[in-house]
Parts: structure tokens; C-alpha cells; sequence
């Protein structure tokens, strides 16, 4: 960003009178961001770019809803949106699953993410850290996502969560504790 450059609260007034301009550049801005998020949550760089199409379309049409940003950056807010559509559609998912187990219990759905698994070695190994993640309470696997994976600071991932800083730092300090088989995913993640 340059001196020129306006920061995420004007571009995001102006998004929010229905510039398109301004909401592609908070796109471009962080698009990576979000991106990386994503497949942080779902271990899948395919269902991340969906998800990434999907938390900036949201986004655009709550524009209006979300007239000013609180912090000086639209980051935390997309984060948080992303982890959003990530939860609704993995609940989605799991209800069409239970559906068409219904329609035909005789036929076994082939797991997808097997397929997935065997393509990419990345992507394996992001399941292990989620399995293990999964058994982490939520609010330290948010504080993990935010500030550990996608660079939140502690102040703007405690503005999003509705809590003090230092209750964000003790929750990311017990998640590196329990999760320390998987230091080098944890504590450095993969972007792409």
C-alpha cells in the first residue's frame, strides 16, 4: 500500500455506497489472505477457492449491512466471514451425506477426500493438524486460525472475538501447547 493508497475503512465506504472499484481492490488486497485461510479450515486448495468466491460474494452484498469497518482493517471481518461459509458448508455437506445415505444405504458414497489425499501430499498432512485441531476447544481453534495461520494481530483477533488481547494470546499459547507433533504446520502454515 502506498501513501496514495486509501486504507481498508474508506475503501470499504466507498464498497459500501456500491463502488465495485474499491471492494476489488480490499479484494486484491486480501484475497491471498483469505484464501489461505480457507484451506487452513478444509485442507483442500480446491473447496478453499470455492470458499473464497463465496466469503467475497457475501461480503459484497452485506456491504450495506456493515456500513464501517471498527478496525482499520477489513481482514479480521473477512476472516471471520470465511470461517462462516467454511462451517455452513461443511454442515451442508454433512446433511447431504445423511440424505443420500438415506436414499441408498446399500451403496457406499466414495469418500472425495480420499481422492484429495492421494493428489497431495500438503494437503494430507493439513488433515492430520485438523483432526488434531478438532479436538481443541473452538474458541482456541478461532485464535489459532486468526493470529497464527493467517497473521491476525492479537488486537484485531480480540476486537472480531468480542474478548480482551491477552485472553487471544493465552488461547493461541494452550492451542501451540497441544498441538506441538505438528509445530512446523502450526506455528509457520503453508501459503500459496
Amino acid at each position: 500500500m502506498t501513501t496514495e493508497d486509501p486504507d481498508d475503512r474508506a475503501l470499504w465506504s466507498q464498497a459500501a455506497g456500491g463502488s465495485a472499484h474499491a471492494f476489488g481492490v480490499l479484494f486484491d488486497r486480501h484475497a491471498k489472505a483469505v484464501y489461505n485461510h480457507c484451506f487452513r479450515l478444509t485442507a483442500s486448495w480446491a473447496e478453499a477457492e470455492d470458499h473464497l468466491q463465496a466469503t467475497f460474494l457475501l461480503a459484497w452484498r452485506k456491504r450495506g449491512q456493515v456500513a464501517k469497518l471498527e478496525r482499520e482493517s477489513a481482514l479480521p471481518w473477512l476472516l471471520t466471514v470465511a470461517t462462516n461459509v467454511v462451517r455452513n458448508e461443511q454442515r451442508s455437506f454433512t446433511r447431504r451425506l445423511k440424505n443420500l445415505r438415506r436414499l441408498n444405504e446399500d451403496t457406499a458414497v466414495p469418500d472425495h477426500a480420499d481422492m484429495v489425499v492421494a493428489r497431495l501430499d500438503d494437503q494430507r498432512r493439513m488433515q492430520e493438524l485438523l483432526k488434531a485441531v478438532a479436538t481443541l476447544p473452538r474458541n482456541e481453534q478461532e485464535a489459532l486460525a486468526l493470529c497464527v495461520w493467517s497473521g491476525v494481530s492479537y488486537e484485531d483477533a480480540a476486537a472480531v472475538l468480542g474478548i480482551a488481547a491477552v485472553s487471544v494470546r493465552a488461547r493461541v499459547s494452550k492451542a501451540k501447547a497441544k498441538l506441538q507433533q505438528f509445530r512446523e504446520l502450526v506455528h509457520t502454515g503453508e501459503d500459496r
